[in-house]
């Protein structure tokens, strides 16, 4: 237990400094933002001559409220500290400007920031309220989570574009895309798991490979064709990124007419499927 909560908090501590450098050392000294409520901060500071960091605190506070009753307590007080390490990161760190060219302040600012938040996740916490708010909404309106911060984001970069000029604007779009691409490299990793849907006449011949050269289980479903309407086996396993060449060439070795399915999930575990290494 123990050991558990000590690798959750040195995920949080490196989401702080990763998310603290991407933010002053690459995105505010080219005045670009973020989407989420770290944008709407630095939007707001840049109106206001209310400090950053007070702001990061003052308007992640409901989001920290909502995620206490709706998540849990150790999520809110986990969430709390690591957006109060962030503002005071942001106030007493002396973070060097790593770059001035904005193309590359805006892609790595990005991967900075998406890192730490990233981190921040895998330890239990969150350094911005959006993604509470969006899981919120999400259960009242019947849309996904990532819909709701996109919609929420299209609207920050919109306001943006008056304020903050159109140029300025589009280089702070490339620093969210550049910060959700890392943000999932952070979460999922290379080996982010796969389902797989087979259909096939040879699906027990397929299975006894998955199992054996594989060494991955296999689930059988009874179906059958929706022409045809012949019943037969259909096959369902969970691989990383990585092995899906594998498998698309031990299927094809069998059964080169297999119909596959292939469809990214968040996570899994039991059964035989390999650890991720963060986990």
């Amino acid at each position: 237990m123990i050991t558990k909560h000590l690798v959750s908090a040195i995920f949080i501590l490196l989401g702080i400094l990763s998310a603290g450098l991407g933010l002053k050392g690459f995105l505010l000294p080219s005045r670009f933002i973020d989407g989420g409520v770290t944008g709407v901060s630095i939007l707001v500071a840049t109106l206001s001559v209310i400090p950053l960091p007070l702001l990061i605190v003052v308007l992640n506070i409901p989001f920290i409220a909502i995620g206490y009753r709706q998540i849990g307590k150790a999520f809110a007080v986990k969430s709390a500290i690591a957006i109060l390490g962030l503002s005071l990161c942001l106030a007493f760190l002396p973070y060097p400007v790593a770059i001035t060219d904005k193309l590359l302040a805006s892609v790595f600012g990005g991967v900075f920031l998406g890192a730490g938040i990233g981190l921040s996740i895998r330890g239990g916490c969150v350094l911005d309220g959006t993604e509470v708010m969006a899981l919120i909404l999400s259960k009242k309106t019947g849309a996904t989570v990532g819909d709701i911060i996109l919609a929420f984001n299209i609207l920050i970069f919109s306001f943006a574009t008056f304020v903050l000029g159109v140029e300025t604007a589009l280089y702070s779009m490339l620093t969210y895309f550049s910060a959700s691409k890392m943000l999932d490299f952070v979460l999922n990793g290379i080996e982010e798991y796969n389902g797989i849907i087979i259909v096939s006449s040879k699906s027990d011949e397929i299975r006894q490979a998955i199992l054996n050269e594989l060494e991955r289980g296999v689930t059988i479903y009874k179906g059958s064709g929706g022409m045809s309407e012949v019943e037969q086996n259909i096959l369902f396993c969970v691989v990383t990124r990585l092995e899906i060449p594998g498998l698309r060439s031990l299927v094809d070795n069998i059964d080169k007419t297999a119909f596959l399915v292939i469809h990214p999930i968040s996570d899994a575990s039991g059964g035989i499927v390999k650890r991720r290494a963060l986990h």
